[in-house]
This record gives C-alpha cells, structure tokens and sequence, in this order.
C-alpha cells in the first residue's frame, strides 16, 4: 500500500518561475493568495495555498496547495501538503532543527483546527496570515473546526511568531470568486455547493 500526494503540473511549473528569494512577506502572501485562486480556477483542489520561506533572507522553498479531492484525501490541505513538500526538499521532519535558519509559513487564512496542529508539529518558527476572522466560513461554507479561543497565543507560547492580517482583502476576493464559481465545499458529511454570503453578517 502507498500514500502519495503531488503538486500539480501547473504549481511545479509556477514554482519553478518564482525568484529564489521574495524579501517582502507581503509579496509572498501576494504569491500565495495568487496560487489559491489558480487552484480552484484549474480545479485541482480548494482555495487555499500556503508557502515556506527562510523568514529572514525570503528565500523560497516552495508554495503549495489544497489537494484534497484530487488526492482523495481529507488531510491533504494546503499546509500539511506545503509543509510535507518542504520537509522533504530540505531532509528534515523538523523545521526548527538547530542550525536552519528560521522558516516561515505564509498561509492564505489562518490554519484549520487540523492543520493548527500540523503548523505546531512541523518546527516552523513564524506564521504569516491574510486573516483569522469568520469571513472565510460565511463566504465559502467550509468548516474550519474548532480552533482554541487563545490560539495565537498558544502558538507564541510555543516559540511561533504570529502575523495576521496581511493583504486580507485580496484574499477574501478569492474567496469570493471560488463561491460564485459554484465549486464543491468539501465538509465531511457530504460538503455542498459553495454560496455567496455577505461577510459582513
């Protein structure tokens, strides 16, 4: 039995276009927010995309992306999937081993409950984020689980810088296109059709 999950033809090849550093945390969230929307737009999986970085040069390891229908698996997120990719480019289960440098994980939205957990398991020292409010669910219907109500907090208590708020709106514009394209949401239990919803209700 095996378990694979890959990127995309078209994220490897956008990969391999993006300078080898990006300096400007919010170029690198524009990059992200950028692959989120080429996810859904080629159908190869949900709205979300997250990137590792060297937190202080900008040097790219990679951004990837939500693969969970394609790959037929729930756990296949955006940052479990980015986070895993980068683990094996650099050789390392642990980001945070002494001696690497301080990476950082750019994520389009702050991380489901699942993939909460990954973030802090993964060794990643700095997390970056369009946004952390309820926007997300009331725009696309996805159900981000329950997250704890401190959990910025937890992750600094952890040694995991927190940055939020970065490029929000340019995210939510994409979160917004994905509901008017009428794609899956895929919740467990049957998911159903994403639908506009106002996020300031």
């Amino acid at each position: 039995m095996e378990f694979t999950i890959s990127l995309p033809d078209w994220a490897i090849e956008e990969n391999k276009r993006l300078p080898s550093h990006i300096p400007s945390l919010e170029e690198r969230m524009r990059h992200v927010i950028r692959f989120s929307r080429l996810n859904f737009e080629n159908g190869t999986g949900g709205p979300f995309a997250a990137g590792v970085f060297e937190r202080d040069t900008g040097k790219l390891v990679v951004i990837g992306v939500n693969r969970v229908i394609p790959s037929n698996c729930s756990s296949a997120h955006a940052e479990v999937t980015t986070l895993s990719v980068a683990q094996q480019i650099l050789n390392t289960y642990d980001l945070g081993m002494p001696g690497l440098p301080v990476y950082q994980l750019v994520v389009n939205w702050r991380p489901c409950v699942m993939c909460y957990g990954a973030t802090i398991w993964s060794g990643i020292k700095s997390l970056a984020i369009a946004g952390s409010g309820p926007e997300l669910e009331k725009i696309t219907g996805f159900d981000e689980g329950p997250i704890h109500p401190e959990w910025d907090k937890e992750l600094e208590k952890r040694g995991i810088e927190v940055i939020n708020d970065v490029l929000t709106e340019e995210a939510l514009v994409v979160y917004r296109a994905f509901a008017a394209s009428g794609a899956l949401v895929y919740n467990a239990g049957g998911g159903g059709r994403s639908k506009i919803v106002d996020a300031a209700d």
